[in-house]
């Protein structure tokens, strides 16, 4: 009786000893491979929005299914956190700290743990120590430093950029942020964008395990209208060709609208804003016209392209003429006839015996003297809003 007893003890203990390497047509299953995970970011680096665990894939007919167990501090007990018949899992809200995988077979038998995989917060990059903006139309060009990815190129993964609208008359950025789009690279391109609608953007960077930085310093710009290799005649030479308006609306001044900018003009004609003039040696200059217009260089030199224009400064513009000179910038400063000074921006490109090439530019928001990035507001009674 007693070594029937013991026989039957030895039978159980040896079916508990087997329970976790069931055998059937193959074979056992074994425990998950290779787990590991990716932190889905969300914009804020402290609260992601999940984590997506994967393993090796195991194609033995007997495994039925994968259980995911985690728990959230090494306090903790390892709790069932879900099953999957794929070998992926998405665990939503913020992760837990450590996970294990195991394989169930049809019988119900369960293979032991994989490794525990560890959630380390402290592989996230640095963020971008700085980041600027160059403003298009109808886009703006970001760009920031490269130090995440240099502090750790075999970690980098990518760059999250997000944007927000700006309220300029505050001077805040509204809590509205939405993903623009992602690169690899330290720049990116935001198109697609209202021109004289201000903008605030950041930027993040990615971790190869999806941990996201903190973000860059936030700038906010405001995309205007431009255009290229614009010919005006000197006045002594074609004066129905040599005057110039940024911008005109149904009355004569106001909002500005696509259709209305960029108007090529009678030189002699009281509502334009600077007409082309050309003196007996042959130097071509830029004269303000309309009343409430002034101008200034954009530079002590040259400026490689439109873009090299920043901002309007606050200060006094000369409302006499001023020498046009090929590869100079040139700021204009325009009553807007509603209470708000109006913007723009003007390259010479070209200067020959009878005519200039310009390319220009116009910011349509009201009072913005933000050709690049906002400038400092000033006073009086029309006014940078």
């Amino acid at each position: 009786m007693r070594l029937a007893s013991f026989i039957s003890l030895a039978v159980l203990a040896t079916a508990a000893c087997t329970r976790e390497l069931a055998v059937g047509p193959g074979g056992p299953v074994s425990s998950p491979r290779n787990v590991r995970y990716t932190v889905e970011a969300s914009g804020d680096p402290s609260a992601p929005s999940g984590i997506l665990l994967t393993w090796d894939f195991d194609t033995n007919p007997n495994l039925r299914v994968w259980h995911v167990y985690s728990r959230a501090s090494t306090r903790d007990a390892f709790g069932l956190r879900g099953s999957t018949t794929s070998n992926s899992f998405d665990d939503r809200g913020i992760p837990h700290l450590e996970y294990y995988v195991t394989a169930e077979d049809f019988d119900g038998f369960e293979s032991p743990p994989s490794d525990v995989v560890a959630v380390d917060e402290r592989l996230a990059l640095p963020p971008s120590n700085a980041l600027t903006s160059t403003t298009l139309d109808g886009a703006v060009a970001l760009v920031w430093s490269d130090n995440p990815f240099q502090s750790s190129p075999e970690g980098f993964s990518h760059y999250r950029v997000y944007g927000t609208p700006f309220d300029l008359d505050r001077g805040v950025c509204l809590d509205e942020w939405a993903l623009e789009g992602t690169t690899v690279a330290p720049e990116f391109v935001v198109g697609a964008l209202p021109n004289g609608v201000p903008r605030c953007f950041g930027v993040s960077a990615i971790s190869i395990e999806g941990w996201e930085s903190l973000w860059s310093p936030v700038v906010d710009d405001t995309p205007r209208p431009d255009a290229h290799n614009i010919v005006l005649y000197a006045r002594q030479v074609d004066p129905a060709a040599s005057g110039f308006r940024f911008w005109r609306d149904a009355n004569g001044n106001g909002a500005a609208e696509r259709g209305e900018l960029g108007l090529v003009e009678s030189g002699n004609g009281t509502t334009i804003d600077f007409s082309v003039e050309r003196d007996g040696t042959g130097a071509f200059s830029l004269a303000p016209v309309r009343a409430g217009t002034g101008v200034e260089f954009a530079a002590a030199g040259p400026v490689p392209d439109l873009t090299g224009i920043d901002f309007a400064p606050n200060q006094v513009y000369r409302t006499s003429p001023i020498e046009a000179l090929p590869g100079w910038g040139y700021i204009f400063e325009m009553d807007g006839g509603d209470g708000f000074l109006r913007y723009g921006a003007l390259r010479v490109s070209h200067v020959g015996q009878d005519l200039i090439i310009v390319d220009w530019a116009f910011q349509t928001d009201p009072g913005n003297p933000e050709l690049l990035r906002a400038g400092p507001p000033s006073a009086g009674v029309i006014t940078r809003r």
